[in-house]
């Protein structure tokens, strides 16, 4: 276990702390479901992020009102959801979070063999979740990404056997196009789906938000920051600790440095000179609040870059910079 005696001791008085959350909460979609509109996302976890780290991180975003927490096997090759399971009921109790995870990608496989959505592979994969985590139940159960080889009525029944059966409270899905959350939304009633949605990355307005709206499904904006790069960190080139240094990462941050990249970050850093807030607060307030997005996932590498993510919790943009930040990332 990484949690020291003097640390485990502070949790007894911090948990007095979670009766008066900082953090609003919001409906998921046309559900009872409330989470908070930051989620904390672990996919650094085991990676870029030790125990120790994860403990700090999770303690911290509890203690501002944080509910909603991002996991799956597929993190860190499995180290990612272990480290959770560490954490679970010493840092934080189970019943004071939100937990949201996925099944459906196999963490250790490679090529086409690594998506598995059918019965038996998500099945598999929640069961082993679940006993990992010591829990009977997820919050919200998400298929991560669509099959081609498995029907869609088969992807439904197992989302529909997990409701059932009590082992998810709510499912979604999660890497979904808008016609395929159409399809599947026909068939059981889905409650999230979570896709990339940042000022770098619109391209969920064109056809999945309209059809989360549609389906009263809410949205998980997953990268809002684009990896750092709406932080302003790469203005001035990649620093050499950063994910665009990273050779596991670095595709996800390089394919936003361009031209309009460097436009839509200008007009970011100038709105949070304005406001006299930082940039990294500007992009989240811009996505945590468009329409349809119940909670914007945030991971952050250490415990400093997430005290900036909760920070920005306070900042609501006016309408004004919204629809000027709007018009320069369109």
């Amino acid at each position: 276990m990484w949690i020291g005696a003097a640390v485990s001791r502070s949790l007894l008085t911090a948990h007095a702390h979670y009766a008066d959350p900082v953090m609003k909460q919001r409906s998921v979609g046309g559900s009872g479901l409330r989470v908070s509109r930051i989620g904390l996302g672990t996919l650094t976890w085991g990676r870029e992020t030790d125990g120790d780290e994860a403990a700090a991180q999770l303690l911290a975003f509890v203690e501002a009102g944080g509910t909603l927490i991002d996991t799956s096997p597929a993190y860190s090759g499995g180290k990612s959801q272990r480290i959770l399971a560490e954490l679970l009921g010493d840092v934080v109790p189970r019943d004071v979070l939100v937990l949201t995870g996925s099944s459906g990608i196999e963490p250790a496989s490679v090529g086409p063999d690594r998506v598995d959505c059918s019965r038996r592979g998500l099945l598999r994969q929640l069961d082993e979740t679940l006993r990992e985590l010591d829990t009977d139940h997820l919050d919200i159960w998400q298929v991560a990404m669509w099959d081609e080889l498995t029907p869609i009525d088969e992807v439904a029944a197992t989302l529909q056997h997990a409701l059932s059966s009590g082992r998810a409270r709510y499912v979604g899905a999660r890497g979904y196009t808008g016609w395929q959350l159409a399809t599947l939304a026909a068939s059981v009633p889905l409650t999230a789906v979570q896709a990339e949605y940042s000022l770098l990355e619109r391209s969920a307005e064109a056809e999945l938000a309209p059809a989360a709206l549609h389906h009263g499904v809410g949205i998980c904006a997953s990268t809002p920051l684009a990896g750092g790069i709406l932080t302003g960190k790469y203005r001035n080139g990649v620093p050499a600790d950063s994910r665009g240094a990273d050779e596991f990462r670095a595709g996800d941050v390089h394919v936003h440095l361009t031209d309009r990249g460097t436009r839509v970050v200008d007009a970011v850093v100038t709105a949070a000179d304005g406001l006299g807030t930082s940039p990294l607060a500007v992009a989240l307030a811009w996505v945590r609040d468009r329409p349809g997005v119940s909670s914007a996932i945030v991971g952050a590498r250490d415990l400093a870059q997430l005290t900036g993510v909760l920070a920005a919790e306070e900042l609501e943009l006016p309408r004004a910079i919204s629809a000027a930040l709007d018009d320069v990332s369109a």
